[in-house]
C-alpha cells in the first residue's frame, strides 16, 4: 500500500489503535489523525476518578508517547476539525480550509456530553474531554458544596471522587436507584447503598427542573424541593459525534452504522469506536458501545479491514467502572426475560449476577469478582450448557463450563 493516505477522524483511544495497527499490518503511506482535541490522544477513564484529585500531577495519561508519532510518521492535526466529508471525491475538508484526499477514511468521532440547555456558566460543567477535565479539577479544589446531575458512570465515578476529596457531594438521579439502566433495580440499589455509605447525599427519583445562577450559588431546583451548590457537575449522558457522516449521507441510526467489517454504506470510509453501531454476527442487530477496551479493540479491527484482511469485529458488551474500592464489570447483554441467578453475597458486596436463558449464559454482572467476568467472557459464544444451581454453587468452575478438545491422536 505504497503511496496511499489514511485518514482517521477523531483523537481517542480507537483513533490510536487504529493508526498503530494500520503501521504494523504493513501500510507505509500516509496517515493521518484529524483531532478537535488539544492533546494527542489520552486514556479518559482516569479523567472522572483520580484526575480530578488536586495531589495528582494534572497530565492526561497519553496512549503513545508524543516521539511515537514522529517515530512512524502518523501526521496528527490538533485542534482540527473535519469540516466536510465527500465520499464520492474521496476527500475531507479541514476547519482550516485544507482539503485532503483519501485512499481509505475511518470515523472515530467518539461521542459528546449532554449539556444543560439554556443554563451557561463556568460552574456548571460536563466531563468528557481534558478540557471538561481540567476545569472540573479547579472548580472542584475550592467548591464545599457539589451537585452531580446523573446517576450513571460518570456522575457516579465523580461523585465518589469528589466525596473522597472532603466535598459534600449531592448526587442526583431520576430513576430509582444508581445505574439502574444497566445494572437494573436490586444491584442498582447495592451501589446506590454504597455511595450513602461512603457520604454521598443521593436523592433518586428526582427530576431537575432547572438551573439558577447567582454570583455566590448555584440553585438546582427540582420536583422534590431545592440543592444549592457551588459546583454543578452534569452526567446526563451523550450522543455520539455523527454530523459529518451525517451531512456525507452515511446510513445513521443512533450512530454511524456499519457491516461486521466496520464499513459503513460509502465506499472506503469506516467507523470504529463510541460512534459506530456496529452489526454483530452473533445477536444480528447494530450494538453501538461506549467503552474504552472496546474503542481499542475495534479501532484495530477497523484498521485491519482498511488492510484488505477479513476481521469482523466480534467483540462482547463489556464494560467496567471503578469506584471507590468496588470494581464493577459486565459482559454480555440480557433481555428482560431472563433468568436472574445470583452467586455470593450482594450483603458483603462481593457477588456475580448471572442472566440465564435456555441452559445458557448471557450476561454477567459482577461486583468485586473480576474471575467471574473473564470466565463468562470466555463462554459467551461457545457451546456448553449450565444450570441456575450450578451457577449458585461456589464450587461450580465458569472455567470448566466449555467442553474440552479432545487431545490430537498419535500417529500409528
Amino acid at each position: 500500500m505504497s503511496g496511499q493516505r489514511h485518514i482517521i477522524v477523531g483523537g481517542g483511544v480507537a483513533a490510536a489503535s487504529a493508526a498503530a495497527t494500520l503501521r504494523a499490518g504493513g501500510l507505509d503511506g500516509e496517515i493521518h489523525i484529524v483531532s478537535d482535541d488539544v492533546a494527542l490522544p489520552y486514556e479518559r477513564p482516569p479523567l472522572s476518578k483520580e484526575f480530578l484529585d488536586p495531589d495528582s500531577d494534572g497530565a492526561p495519561t497519553p496512549v503513545k508517547p508524543a516521539e511515537w508519532y514522529d517515530e512512524e510518521q502518523i501526521t496528527v492535526h490538533l485542534q482540527t476539525r473535519a469540516t466536510v466529508l465527500d465520499p464520492a471525491a474521496h476527500v475531507v475538508e479541514l476547519s482550516g480550509g485544507e482539503r485532503l484526499g483519501y485512499d481509505k477514511l475511518l470515523l472515530a468521532t467518539g461521542v459528546r456530553a449532554r449539556t444543560l440547555p439554556q443554563v451557561q456558566s463556568d460552574r456548571i460543567l460536563t466531563l468528557r474531554s481534558l478540557d471538561d477535565a481540567l476545569a472540573v479539577r479547579a472548580r472542584l479544589a475550592e467548591a464545599e458544596r457539589v451537585a452531580v446531575l446523573g446517576g450513571g458512570f460518570i456522575g457516579c465515578e465523580a461523585a465518589a471522587a469528589a466525596v473522597k476529596l472532603g466535598k459534600r457531594v449531592t448526587l442526583l438521579e431520576r430513576t430509582d436507584t444508581l445505574m439502574q439502566a444497566v445494572l437494573g433495580p436490586v444491584l442498582g440499589g447495592v451501589m446506590t447503598d454504597v455511595h450513602r455509605a461512603a457520604g454521598v447525599h443521593v436523592l433518586t427519583g428526582v427530576v431537575v427542573q432547572n438551573v439558577e445562577v447567582s454570583p455566590t450559588t448555584l440553585v438546582v431546583r427540582t420536583n422534590r424541593g431545592v440543592i444549592e451548590a457551588d459546583l454543578v457537575l452534569v452526567g446526563a449522558g451523550s450522543l455520539p459525534n455523527v454530523e459529518l457522516a451525517q451531512e456525507a449521507g452515511l446510513r445513521i441510526d443512533r450512530g454511524v452504522l456499519t457491516d461486521e467489517h466496520s464499513r459503513t454504506s460509502a465506499p472506503d470510509v469506516y467507523a470504529a469506536g463510541d460512534v459506530a453501531a456496529a452489526l454483530h454476527p452473533h445477536y444480528g442487530e447494530h450494538i453501538r458501545v461506549e467503552h474504552h477496551d472496546s474503542a481499542v479493540r475495534h479501532g484495530a479491527s477497523a484498521a485491519r479491514n482498511m488492510l484488505g484482511l477479513d476481521d469482523p469485529f466480534l467483540e462482547t458488551h463489556w464494560f467496567w467502572s471503578d469506584q471507590y474500592d468496588h470494581s464493577i464489570q459486565q459482559v454480555g447483554r440480557a433481555r428482560p426475560d431472563d433468568e436472574v441467578v445470583v452467586r455470593g453475597s450482594l450483603d458483603d458486596l462481593s457477588f456475580s449476577a448471572f442472566s440465564l436463558r435456555d441452559g445458557r449464559i448471557t450476561r454477567v454482572i459482577s461486583l468485586n469478582r473480576p474471575k467471574d467476568v473473564l470466565a463468562v467472557r470466555r463462554l459467551l459464544f461457545t457451546e456448553y450448557a449450565v444450570t441456575a444451581a450450578q451457577l449458585r454453587d461456589e464450587a461450580t468452575q465458569l472455567n470448566r463450563l466449555a467442553p474440552r478438545k479432545p487431545p490430537p491422536r498419535a500417529e500409528a
